[in-house]
């Protein structure tokens, strides 16, 4: 299954005052004094820090390391497939792109094409890098590599043992309102959507010149 990183870099925007913000600034760097694991599991591991700060002051980190995952973005005639699920932690269904953690030393884009087959039925030809996702740095590294799928074929769905989806196909448009109004909130999904959007509007708009 062939792939791209190109994303929605592609020379279509200058990035260098973003880059300047992204730049190392020694008044804002922590230096860990003290990592003291406190709790693994199979997933996630959790780790207690010290950090001390610049200006010499120290303070604390609990950290929750991950693997990370990846998602796909599969859209077919204007429509979006999503999956319904749902999450115990949260006590309720949501709408969610396909994904799933990477095992170890896995590929982003196998980690994809394995999660939307398993959870869809559905194969690409292609997968393009939309956007890699960070949870939430406050806390944790985990992230979440965005792809989107291309030339889309139809096969069975095997969900893995002890989970249970539902695929759906919602109107792009739509989806995007609902990202808007609060009814889909998956970090992943956010992010992935919109960069197909616009990665898609601007294939669209450079056809037209």
């Amino acid at each position: 299954m062939g792939n791209t990183n190109q994303g929605l870099g592609g020379g279509h925007t200058d990035l260098d005052e973003v880059r300047r913000a992204l730049e190392p600034e020694p008044s804002l760097f922590e230096r860990v004094t003290r990592d003291e694991p406190v709790w693994e599991g199979k997933i996630f591991s959790v780790d207690y820090l010290e950090v001390e700060l610049a200006d010499g002051s120290r303070a604390w980190r609990e950290v929750v390391h991950h693997h990370g995952g990846a998602g796909v973005v599969a859209i077919r005639d204007g429509r979006v497939c999503l999956v319904r699920q749902y999450r115990v932690v949260l006590g309720r269904v949501t709408l969610e792109i396909p994904a799933g953690k990477l095992e170890a030393d896995e590929r982003g884009e196998d980690c994809a094409a394995r999660e939307l087959a398993e959870e869809t039925g559905l194969r690409a030809d292609k997968l393009v890098h939309l956007a890699t996702v960070l949870g939430s740095p406050g806390f944790t590294d985990e992230h979440t590599e965005v792809f989107l799928a291309q030339g889309l074929s139809q096969g069975a769905a095997r969900p893995d043992e002890g989970e249970v989806v539902r695929a759906v196909w919602l109107p792009m448009e739509e989806v995007v309102h609902a990202i808007s109004a609060g009814l889909i909130q998956d970090g992943k999904t956010v992010a992935g959507v919109l960069a197909a959007k616009a990665l898609l509007e601007s294939e669209q708009a450079g056809n037209l010149r």
